[in-house]
């Protein structure tokens, strides 16, 4: 199927994990896609392991200067602008609050809400004069519920919620939708550590497989391709009277534990 034939989409860390898949399938649905991200030199295989479809762009997403030359590019070179993923974003570990240092605080504002903000700024001026487009981010299930991940990158989250509606209102006027995504347990590369093995890494994902299998009542650890059919949904056109909303793909982790456990748990 071509579902986004014609369309033309930027993807924000879209070199790897969650990014890398959904650009592989926007390619695979028909979509020219801009690849955001400062992982040159996977973001450069990728696009060209993809042939004409994507290219490759150094973007830090906490900069404006980066964000605006990209959307800019992209327009440039393809002639519109269709879908802005704003995706990029770094993790945190639990730390206590009195522990969080201040430069640690605004790497993760600048990063996880910053580069939503930029994204959503300068794309809407390009979709306005289109009278049409598409803006996703990712934010968490983290930003609805605690005990999902450290303190400031939950609050960044519940933030992208809260600004993809509010945005939602303005935009939506000019027939832009503007909608994020909540994953759950993914398994994605934000969750290793640059420094470690490739065999250390392969092992912690492996472990965090079976953890996250046993976190929500599907049991399964979810996959990046999960977001990503996600993200085709709401770039394409099934999802046109679908806007300020934060869709949940998380396996069931926000209604509680499996039912077995519960059970096992109580007695029963």
């Amino acid at each position: 199927m071509e579902r986004l034939k014609g369309k033309v989409a930027i993807i924000t860390g879209g070199a790897s994990g969650i990014g890398e898949s959904t650009v592989r399938l926007f390619v695979e649905e028909g979509c020219r896609v801009v690849i955001a991200d400062i992982q040159d030199v996977k973001g450069e295989a990728l696009s060209r392991s993809l042939g004409e479809l994507a290219v490759y762009a150094h973007v830090d997403v906490s900069s404006e200067t980066d964000v605006k030359a990209v959307v800019d590019a992209a327009v440039s070179q393809f002639g519109r602008l269709d879908c802005m993923f704003n995706n990029a974003g770094i993790g945190e570990d639990f730390i206590p609050i009195e522990r969080i240092e201040m430069q640690q605080f605004e790497r993760i504002v600048r990063i996880n809400m910053g580069g939503v903000f930029l994204g959503m700024k300068h794309a809407a001026p390009i979709m306005k004069r289109q009278g049409s487009g598409s803006i996703i981010s990712t934010a968490s299930v983290a930003g609805l519920q605690s005990g999902n991940a450290g303190h400031i990158y939950s609050a960044m989250k519940s933030a992208i919620i809260g600004m993809t509606r509010v945005v939602a209102t303005e935009l939506g006027e000019s027939g832009i939708r503007v909608n994020c995504i909540c994953p759950g347990a993914i398994l994605t590369p934000i969750f290793t550590v640059d420094l470690e093995s490739p065999e250390a890494k392969a092992d912690r994902m492996m472990r965090l497989e079976e953890i996250f299998a046993q976190s929500q009542p599907l049991r399964r650890a979810g996959k990046p391709h999960d977001i990503a059919t996600a993200a085709l949904w709401l770039a394409g056109d099934e999802s046109t009277f679908v806007n300020g909303q934060a869709i949940v793909v998380d396996g069931g982790l926000t209604c509680g534990r499996q039912w077995s456990a519960s059970i096992q748990n109580d007695g029963v």
